[in-house]
């Protein structure tokens, strides 16, 4: 290799850990004389590949970084006001630098050993309790995936709670009310159809709930900014017996009653503009919060706080998320691991500014809203929202001229029917508002516009039956770091508490076994990529799409299969949106009643979670005394379920690393008997560039980014868990409500797929689209051969 081919090459020489001579030692130890002979021993001839990846050649760090900034250039960032649950936000840069780019909370394993992570434990706690403050419920679990997802857990959440037996669904109703975000309907909507669950949709002051509801879901303030009490209807549904969530958020909270105080049983909502970047989607933190009666059946993870053998305080996670995986298939959420480094972020967010901060914040944001609103009436224009805190809703006869006239400003609004909606946030100052009216102005054929802004505090555009009395955020962890040094000395103190890759290597588990480069984590932090909203019009991401789809072309390489949807936002998510196309396909072929899926019994506690989630049986299958899957007992169940078979959950290498040399008989006979196979991609690292799950024989297959393709795992998140399929299965992929819009997916060939077939399994088109950039770098630096 001369000088030149070895700066090309260098990414992988620092990715992969042992050189020449500890390589041998290795070997030697091993007893094999190659690396060669050890892969030939290892994985079973018959699935060996010999074909080399058809991946781009190797880049230099130096090289890529440029390259990106080339491509970053294509993306047009304009001032948003979309809204619609995304929002654009100030990080401090005590948190930016201090957590987001720090690998001291980058880089922490999920927190298992509590022992070793009591520094994010006590973060991820302050998260729940600003969680719990401000919606006024008294249990919050420490995040979820995303808003949607958040509120298709509680819906799901509450039918089991009023079904316990799903051969007998006595309730099957969930009211949805018309004014909830777009894409929290699609995911309601994915994840009630396999289950039984009913969707009525209709206007929440006009609906009559009856003893066939188990539950509804409103929005606080609605999807077009207008707020309401909910008292009246929250009342109705308890006296039918239903339970309420309230989708919500978290600063409007600081000037409104809170849900719990209105009576919901659980509120959801994102984190995201406390502190984290939009980034075309996320990742971002979700919340989940809830009423003391449902504490053994909130889905994800709770920090507790204990006491440790010396007497002293302890923190540990209690047992929400573990306690589901050990239920299986009685598990009513799978959910395993979520996005803690963003939960970190917008609770360092509350910790910095403190309750006083929060509420000016939120205050200044109402009050520019407010002379929007005013400012707008006087130029000839109406908002439909009386009361409101964020966004004036305005009806517009020619919504396409406005459209023109904004863009030329490099202004995105949010475009519905024949109205507009303008949702501002706490990066909008005076002068944004004045550029507004501007378009307005320009509309109404007038080129002078004017505002007085009141400085006054009294926020006349939210009614007093819903301004806020209750304190919030009285703790002094809320109370006590407001100066940057202050808060960077709290942050330093709980860092050090725990182990990440830039103390010592992680022994447990597989998540975190890789580098994660400093050259592939930086361009995350660009503003292309950062502020970037996820429904922005598609001529403005050009050079995501270039991104996007060179990644969907890749990881179809590496896995053997035609398409790939990077919609799902976590391994878990891609489980279930692999079981989810499974079920399609079938339902498409006349195979509606294929409803059992066999899972072997050393199978991660997620999958058996995740297909009963799909509305399927599931059926265990046994392991030998090896551990390895007994496969007469595999090929007996087969033929007994034949007739009912929707396919089978695999885990390979197994759960215990083993190659096992059945495997292609073992898809064979789910295949002979009408089934498709599921891949569990947790282990594809193994198989990378060696073997794959299209040349094994499956149909499907979910990748963990955060295991094989180098995404940190932040304390437990974030992670992405795209899918793979083959021809067969790439009709029934993922699409999204807002693909009106929005390019949702491209196909394999670059060309435009419409993914009609299947709803949205995740908030945003492209699930958490700018961590992507890392395991985009990951493949770019290290070429077919790294």
């Amino acid at each position: 290799m001369n000088l030149f081919e070895q700066q090309a090459n260098e990414f992988a020489g620092r990715h992969i850990g042992p050189n020449e001579k500890e390589t041998a030692n290795m070997l030697k130890t091993i007893g094999v004389d190659s690396l060669d002979e050890l892969i030939d021993r290892t994985i079973p001839a018959s699935i060996r590949s010999r074909k080399k990846l058809n991946i781009s050649a190797a880049m230099s760090e130096y090289q890529y970084l440029g390259s990106l900034r080339q491509v970053a250039a294509r993306n047009k960032v304009f001032k948003s006001y979309i809204g619609q649950g995304y929002y654009d936000t100030i990080v401090p840069s005590v948190i930016l630098r201090n957590v987001f780019e720090n690998p001291g909370w980058y880089t922490q394993y999920t927190p298992y050993q509590a022992e070793i992570a009591q520094g994010r434990l006590e973060s991820l706690l302050n998260f729940q309790t600003m969680v719990s403050d401000l919606t006024g419920l008294p249990l919050a679990n420490a995040s979820l995936l995303d808003e949607g997802t958040a509120a298709a857990e509680a819906m799901t959440m509450f039918f089991n709670l009023k079904n316990r037996d799903h051969d007998h669904v006595t309730t099957p109703k969930f009211f949805v009310d018309t004014n909830i975000f777009a894409q929290t309907k699609d995911i309601l909507l994915t994840r009630a159809q396999p289950i039984g669950i009913e969707l009525v949709t209709g206007d929440f002051r006009k609906a009559s709930l009856d003893a066939s509801y188990f539950g509804a879901i409103v929005q606080y303030p609605d999807s077009n900014g207008a707020i309401h009490d909910y008292r009246q209807f929250i009342q109705q549904a308890h006296t039918a017996g239903a339970y309420v969530v309230m989708a919500t958020d978290l600063l409007a909270l600081t000037l409104l009653t809170p849900p719990g105080e209105l009576g919901a049983d659980v509120a959801v909502g994102s984190t995201q503009r406390l502190g984290v970047p939009m980034g075309f989607g996320g990742p971002h933190a979700a919340f989940f919060s809830a009423k003391d009666d449902f504490k053994r059946s909130i889905p994800g993870r709770i920090i507790g706080v204990s006491v440790d053998a010396q007497g002293n305080r302890a923190l540990r996670m209690a047992l929400q998320t573990r306690e589901q995986h050990i239920k299986r298939e009685k598990a009513t959420s799978n959910i395993c691991t979520a996005q803690a480094l963003l939960a970190n972020m917008s609770a360092m967010y509350a910790v910095f500014h403190g309750p006083e901060g929060l509420t000016n914040i939120a205050k200044r944001v109402s009050l520019l809203t407010r002379t929007l609103a005013g400012e707008l009436e006087a130029l000839g224009f109406t908002n439909s929202n009386e009361s409101y805190f964020d966004t004036v809703r305005i009806a517009v006869k020619n919504t396409d001229t406005l459209r023109q006239l904004a863009e030329a400003r490099q202004i995105n609004f949010y475009y519905s029917g024949g109205s507009v909606g303008i949702t501002l946030d706490e990066t909008k100052s005076q002068e944004d508002v004045v550029n507004i009216l501007a378009v307005f102005g320009e509309l109404a054929g007038t080129d002078v516009v004017s505002a007085t802004f009141d400085m006054d505090d009294r926020l006349t555009n939210i009614p007093s039956s819903v301004t806020r009395t209750s304190e919030f955020l009285t703790h002094p962890v809320f109370n006590s770091y407001h100066s940057e040094t202050k808060m960077m000395r709290y942050l330093r103190s709980l860092e050090v508490k725990d182990l990440s890759l830039n103390t010592s290597m992680i022994s447990l588990g597989s998540c975190t076994m890789k580098l994660n480069a400093a050259t592939e984590l930086i361009p995350v932090s660009w503003p292309e990529f950062g502020g970037l909203h996820p429904f922005a019009p598609a001529d403005q991401w050009k050079g995501y799409r270039q991104i996007l789809t060179e990644l969907e072309n890749s990881l179809s390489e590496i896995t053997g299969f035609a398409a790939t949807s990077l919609q799902p936002n976590s391994g878990a998510n891609g489980e279930y949106a692999g079981l989810m196309t499974i079920r399609a396909y079938h339902a498409a072929n006349n195979g509606g009643h294929r409803d059992v899926m066999l899972i072997p019994i050393s199978a991660h506690g997620t999958n058996p979670a995740s297909a009963v989630m799909a509305g399927m049986k599931v059926v265990v299958v046994k392991s030998d005394e090896d551990g390895h899957i007994d496969i007469e007992d595999l090929k007996a169940k087969a033929v007994q379920y034949k007739d009912q078979l929707a396919g089978l959950m695999v885990t390979y290498p197994s759960t215990h690393g083993v190659f096992e040399e059945s495997i292609k008989d073992i898809c064979k006979a789910i295949h002979d008997n009408g089934g498709l196979v599921y891949m569990d991609g947790a282990n594809m690292n193994a198989q990378v560039g060696l073997t794959s799950p299209g040349l094994i024989g499956a149909d499907v297959c979910h990748l963990n980014l955060h295991k094989t393709f180098a995404i940190p795992h932040g304390g437990g998140g974030p992670g992405m868990g795209p899918i793979c399929v083959n021809e067969k299965l790439k009709p029934y992929l993922p699409s999204h409500v807002h693909s009106a819009d929005v390019e949702v997916r491209a196909s394999s060939n670059g060309k435009a797929a419409t993914g009609t077939q299947g709803h949205a399994v995740s908030a945003a088109p492209f699930g958490s689209a700018s961590i992507l950039l890392i395991s985009y770098a990951y493949i770019k630096m290290l070429g077919a051969e790294g």
